[in-house]
């Protein structure tokens, strides 16, 4: 069979000048990471020529003895590496698991209250543009206006007015640690069901460095592609007695046939996970985030809430007179690489933005430690005061490759 590179130059181009990009820049998207060789060769094998709707020993196909193998495994795993009743493992992406949650639980037209996308939310979370929003009546609680962390009592307040049938935990740009309990507790003084949205801190919680939903909540959902490492997916975890519920409602209700190629490459990133070397990592990522927190603090940025306590920070780029979108712009050209992002009561809009939200799963994944940090927040420092210099900021990109080249690439150079 020819390969990629002889049968289509074109593509063979694109993965290549992307392979180099992964090794010369510095990725720091708080939802990015990179797999190992073992995940890559896993989601790249045969196991993606194989259609297996239903469940492992339930399905509507013959020929399913193999896959039926690696999606238990991936069930049980899962299941292991969390401590949960029950798994779900086929959801191609977090939406999709979110909308598989609601579907379970709560009828169209039903309330639901979640964070304030303004305020670090997710799209999925009640966006007007997303079927979340279309389908459900939201209502949003935010972060305090002095601490831009979230203020219990308020939640408290707000789900006693409101009176939502589903509470949603779990963000796409909060920096601080979630209270769980605290939650539970607020879901069941109204008699609400919790769902827990831990997509991004999932590799934290699976590294025992972020406290765990699993026995609060009653649904998580999550990707496994963010600080997990695992393949771009999705995965929930549910309480026994509402496992029936949600299988039914990915399948035969959301999806038709599974990825079982991307569910076997789950199955090994969850076995990675079990390792004690993640366990290591995880402590890495906040470690590393903290230090680049402080770095950035200590060259005159405002970090939002003060600081982080998991695997990202919010940067006010308002304070030295930038918005987001042009602070992104002159760290993209300077091979730094971070997105614009909404911060808490930010005039922006969200393709403007008053910040940047800035990650170190990625950075972590390459072997970078707390020390590194000094110099890649010189680097963004740099960048940021040459934002209108098109020559200074291509030299920073020159020397920031070479910083990164110290740095081997997993799935690539390892």
């Amino acid at each position: 069979m020819p390969t990629v590179a002889t049968c289509d130059p074109e593509i063979a181009q694109v993965i290549e000048n992307e392979q180099r990009r992964q090794r010369h820049q510095l990725v720091m998207i708080a939802s990015e990471n990179y797999t190992s060789a073992a995940v890559l060769e896993t989601t790249g094998s045969v196991l993606t020529n194989k259609y297996a709707e239903g469940y492992p020993g339930r399905r509507y196909y013959a020929g399913c003895e193999n896959v039926d193998v690696s999606e238990q495994l991936a069930i049980d795993r899962a299941k292991q590496l969390f401590g949960a009743e029950h798994a779900n493992v086929q959801p191609h992406s977090g939406a999709q698991a979110n909308m598989a949650a609601f579907f379970s639980l709560v009828n169209p037209g039903d309330r639901i209250m979640g964070m304030s996308l303004n305020h670090g939310g997710h799209l999925t979370h009640g966006s007007p543009v997303n079927f979340s929003g279309k389908l459900y009546e939201f209502g949003f609680y935010g972060v305090n206006a002095d601490t831009e962390a979230l203020d219990y009592a308020e939640v408290q307040r707000q789900a006693e007015e409101f009176k939502p049938a589903i509470i949603i935990a779990g963000y796409t740009a909060y920096p601080m640690e979630i209270d769980f309990k605290r939650f539970r507790d607020i879901a069941d003084s109204i008699n609400a069901i919790l769902l827990v949205d831990m997509a991004h801190i999932a590799g934290l919680i699976a590294g025992g460095v972020h406290p765990s939903p699993v026995g609060y909540a009653d649904i998580v959902t999550s990707t496994t592609h963010k600080t997990l490492r695992g393949p771009r997916g999705a995965m929930a975890l549910t309480t026994a007695a509402l496992s029936r519920k949600y299988n039914s409602a990915v399948f035969p209700n959301m999806q038709g046939g599974p990825m079982q190629h991307a569910i076997a490459g789950k199955a090994v990133a969850f076995r990675e996970a079990m390792q004690p070397e993640f366990k290591k990592y995880a402590r890495q990522v906040v470690q590393n985030a903290q230090a680049l927190a402080s770095g950035l603090s200590a060259a005159g940025l405002r970090i939002v809430a003060g600081g982080t306590e998991n695997h990202m920070l919010l940067v006010d780029t308002r304070a030295i007179g930038l918005t987001g979108r042009q602070a992104e712009e002159a760290l993209i050209a300077a091979g730094l690489v971070v997105n614009k992002n909404t911060i808490p009561f930010d005039p922006e809009s969200p393709m403007v933005t008053s910040g940047i939200r800035i990650g170190t799963p990625a950075l972590t994944s390459r072997d970078l430690k707390a020390a590194d940090m000094e110099n890649v927040a010189g680097y963004i420092i740099e960048a940021l005061d040459a934002r209108d210099n098109e020559d200074k900021l291509a030299n920073i990109g020159v020397e920031v490759a070479k910083f990164a080249s110290h740095f081997p690439v997993p799935g690539l150079d390892l």
